[in-house]
């Protein structure tokens, strides 16, 4: 008999035989190591930690992206000599993880910001004003969305509890001061509202000040979707650079325009060489490059961070780009860098640090926020975890992922692979898996006597568990060909399990939600699982 069961009720588990054998000639070049033939075509990146994609090719130049992985609606500040960024982080709590960098290539973290669930962050604003730092953030929830703001007088924090600005429909906002003092929202659709002195709350209704400039009728995208405005000002104008033409969808729909006037009331003028930044063929390397922001450079040159899905890994969710910026003789002003697939020189005057943080996780140090995030918890979820003897223990929760928070996070690899020891308690599950929300996800894991797999989100009974209840896991991620290897000696002999996964579809495009799929361990059931020695490691 053969049970099975969906969105995580396991039930019975199968104990016969188990799919049909690979090849002899797939399993053997499993039992070697060997992985699927890199692509050769095009520039490579630099390798960074863990051999982790590194943009900075250390001789002058750079290759996009800057922050590989799901790092969408880039909101870049620069404070002095310091920049700093956050960006989308959904409902990956704690939240809005904020980045450094001297040189605009090179970022490493500093601390996430928002611990409380508040929703779904989309298109966050990071700014500064008058000494203090504050993040504007959009939360959605299922038939309701609004805005929040937090704050900080230090940008490592500690940053206050979200406060709610009652903004309801609206996402996206940026940041503006006006020539009077006076501080200012702009919101999706065109429109703005007035802040308070402290920031901290809305003055009025919102009031439109802009029509956004159109894109003809026979291009290929997603709806017209105006979002994303980023206010800034140089000389003697007021810049809005927004996004249209919807952020997934189609590759060519997402797109940059930009508009300027001399009092942010408008009139508002288009640029006569709108869209500035768009994604013209399937054949380019990003696809839907949109969600602008202008920064100037460390030497003075100007820059602008945008976000686009990687062509054929839609699995990573929107990438952090960079692309150069020049200021033309009619006041207006040009994105250069072409479809940003070929290195390019970096930004002036920069001073280069290190780059990203090491995945692996030995559980000596609290790595909460910074790498690991529960999906969309409870407010006690963090009560979950606890940490001794380089051990984290991560109670159950539910019957599967789909019904518990698993903890992930972000990477930016093509291939990878996970390890790590995992010792379950009796009427406890755990594993390793590929999460993109409680609907989509696969992964391998496991109880006492028998195996379960997790595929499109769907438990499925497996064969039994000859290692009992502790044993070393391995997810190995070969650009969309999933495969596993457990071990029951401590690493020193590895079998290959027999189900093998493709997840090219576990993205937007299927699923929706903008997500990323992210790699990450689970514990189910009425006890508690343990983990030792996680490992990550980038594959060529």
């Amino acid at each position: 008999m053969v049970d099975i069961n969906r969105r995580g009720a396991l039930g019975s588990l199968l104990t016969g035989a188990g799919l049909a054998a690979l090849p002899a000639s797939s399993q053997a070049a499993a039992q070697m190591g060997t992985l699927p033939s890199k692509p050769t075509t095009g520039p490579t990146w630099a390798k960074g930690i863990e051999g982790q994609r590194k943009a900075d090719l250390g001789d002058g130049t750079f290759l996009n992206p800057i922050l590989a992985g799901d790092h969408p609606d880039p909101s870049i500040l620069k404070d002095g000599d310091d920049y700093y960024m956050t960006n989308s982080s959904f409902d990956a709590y704690p939240g809005l993880l904020i980045w450094h960098s001297r040189d605009l290539v090179n970022w490493t973290p500093v601390t996430t910001t928002l611990k409380t669930n508040v929703g779904s962050i989309w298109a966050p604003e990071l700014c500064k004003h008058e000494g203090r730092y504050y993040i504007y953030l959009p939360a959605k929830k299922p038939n309701n969305n609004t805005s929040y703001v937090i704050w900080a007088d230090r940008i490592e924090g500690p940053w206050s509890e979200p406060i709610d600005l009652k903004l309801p429909r609206y996402i996206d906002p940026g940041h503006i001061v006006d020539e009077t003092g006076e501080r200012w929202l702009f919101l999706s659709g065109g429109d703005r509202i007035k802040l308070a002195p402290d920031g901290l709350s809305t003055v009025g209704q919102p009031e439109h000040v802009y029509d956004p400039w159109r894109y003809p009728d026979d291009w290929d995208v997603e709806g017209f979707s105006p979002e994303g405005p980023k206010v800034m000002r140089r000389g003697a104008y007021y810049y809005m650079i927004t996004a249209v033409g919807g952020t997934a969808g189609p590759p060519t729909g997402h797109m940059v325009i930009v508009a300027r006037a001399k009092s942010l009331a408008g009139p508002w003028e288009d640029h006569p060489r709108n869209p500035l930044v768009r994604t013209t063929d399937n054949a380019e390397k990003w696809w839907s490059r949109g969600h602008a922001t202008l920064v100037e450079g460390p030497g003075g040159d100007w820059w602008t961070v945008y976000h686009g899905y990687e062509n054929g890994y839609y699995t990573l969710g929107r990438q952090t780009l960079l692309a150069p910026v020049t200021w033309t003789a009619d006041g207006w002003f040009d994105v250069g860098g072409g479809d940003l697939s070929k290195p390019l020189p970096k930004p002036k005057g920069g001073k280069p640090g290190p780059h990203g943080m090491a995945l692996s996780d030995d559980f000596s140090t609290d790595k909460y926020g910074v790498q690991w995030n529960f999906f969309d918890p409870r407010p006690d979820e963090h009560q979950r975890i606890t940490r001794a003897g380089d051990v984290l223990t991560l109670k159950g929760a539910g019957e599967a992922p789909s019904s518990g928070a698993p903890l992930i996070f972000v990477n930016g690899d093509q291939a990878y692979e996970i390890e790590c020891e995992i010792e379950v308690d009796p009427e406890t599950r755990a594993g390793l898996i590929l999460f993109y929300d409680r609907q989509l996800y696969c992964g391998l894991g496991f109880d006492a006597k028998a195996f379960v797999t997790h595929q499109y989100g769907i438990e499925r009974g497996r064969p039994a568990n000859p290692h009992g209840a502790r044993m070393l896991m391995r997810l190995r991620n070969t650009r969309h060909i999933v495969a596993f290897h457990t071990s029951g000696d401590g690493g020193k002999t590895w079998k290959r399990f027999d189900r093998g996964m493709e997840v090219s579809g576990y993205h937007h495009n299927v699923r929706g939600g903008f997500l990323m799929l992210k790699p990450g361990i689970y514990a189910a059931g009425k006890g508690s699982a343990r983990f030792r020695g996680f490992k990550y490691r980038a594959l060529d």
